[in-house]
């Protein structure tokens, strides 16, 4: 494949399609051949710009030209449309979440696998080099150990009109499916499998309309991760924040996909080395120094030597859209390589997609069992 020309196929072009697809014409070698699925003017003009025609997914998925699809429709329509591409010998990227049950995820994995094609769904959060610098924070232990982690995530509805497919959750399988597989694949890169423990979901008053969920999943080593989606707030006021509890401090990251972080902890002069190592460039805030006897402290019965409390700067957030690109164009690079050579380990593979769709539908059963919301 890489000497080859990677021919796209994207079936829906909605806002993030459109995106999502100017990152992946950056990768060489890959160009758009077709696009089907969609009537909007915007796709229009795009098709336009970039030479091809707006066809029927049938007609678009027979071409030859046409190496990889990229499915960027509402989620009911993932399964469908996957398996209809899959069948017609084509690669598959998906937006989340891959499918709406379990048995549909399978299915299109299964026949992946028989026909030796790629099927991954953008779960692109794990590109992000904040990711790994979080990974050996949390395997590296400068902070001793983990104990607790939330994410909270104030979403805007602005753009989501009461007739938008989003709210109907026979199209979108709900919040925690169609937005919270992403974190559920974040937590079980940095803690291992997971499960369920309680889940709860609100509704807007007086309407069906699912506006907030949230539910705690337990890890390993007890660790408890709680989430929160909230799809209620001005564009304006749209924000995430991420929050891990060490045994010596925390460490709060900041929007959905992280560009920034702070630190608020203790250190030694080894775990400070570490922590400078993991983060490099930061600034260092110096709250207090301690010295002779104050450097010893506690905490869970365990004895400290600490030289310093301070608060710890890392990252830019002007910069989301760019590490946002960054993060699809690696995710796409990631995946060329896969097909080059079989051997080649992603960080992405079909698993994400079922495993996170597992943990989400888990969410939303226990949800509903808990306030009987239909």
């Amino acid at each position: 494949m890489a000497e080859e020309e990677i021919g796209i196929g994207v079936i829906g072009f909605g806002g993030f399609a459109m995106f999502a697809v100017q990152q992946f014409l950056q990768v060489p070698g890959v160009r758009l051949k077709g696009m089907a699925g969609t009537h909007r003017e915007a796709a229009y003009r795009a098709a336009e710009r970039y030479g091809v025609t707006i066809e029927e997914v049938e007609t678009m998925l027979a071409r030859e030209d046409v190496n990889l699809v990229y499915i960027a429709t509402p989620p009911f329509l993932h399964y469908p449309q996957g398996m209809q591409a899959l069948q017609a010998g084509k690669h598959v990227i998906v937006e989340k979440p891959i499918a709406l049950t379990l048995e549909q995820a399978k299915e299109m994995a299964s026949l992946a696998r028989e026909k030796n094609l790629l099927l991954v769904v953008n779960l692109m959060q794990r590109y992000n080099p904040l990711y790994d610098a979080m990974k050996r924070l949390i395997e590296e232990k400068p902070l001793g150990e983990l104990l607790h982690a939330y994410f909270e995530n104030y979403a805007t509805d602005e753009g989501l009109p009461r007739e938008h497919w989003f709210w109907d959750k026979e199209k979108s399988g709900g919040i925690f499916i169609e937005h919270g597989v992403h974190f559920f694949d974040m937590f079980e890169g940095w803690l291992g499998g997971g499960d369920i423990v309680c889940a709860q979901s609100t509704l807007r008053p007086g309407t069906k309309i699912e506006e907030q969920v949230q539910c705690t999943a337990r890890y390993r080593d007890g660790i408890t991760v709680n989430i929160y989606h909230g799809f209620h707030q001005p564009e304006r006021m749209d924000r995430q924040e991420m929050r891990f509890l060490f045994e010596r401090g925390d460490v709060t990251l900041f929007e959905w996909v992280p560009t920034r972080l702070r630190m608020h902890a203790i250190a030694g002069e080894k775990d400070m080395r570490t922590v400078c190592e993991i983060f490099p460039g930061g600034r260092v805030n110096v709250l207090q120094l301690y010295h002779g006897k104050d450097r010893v402290c506690s905490g869970r019965h365990k004895a400290m030597d600490v030289y310093q409390k301070f608060e710890y700067f890392w990252g830019d957030e002007n910069v989301k859209m760019t590490i946002y690109g960054d993060l699809l164009r690696s995710m796409l690079l990631d995946q060329l390589a896969w097909l080059e050579d079989r051997s080649h380990r992603r960080k992405i593979t079909e698993e994400n997609g079922i495993r996170s769709l597992e943990m989400a539908i888990k969410a939303k059963m226990r949800s509903q069992t808990e306030f009987g919301n239909e």
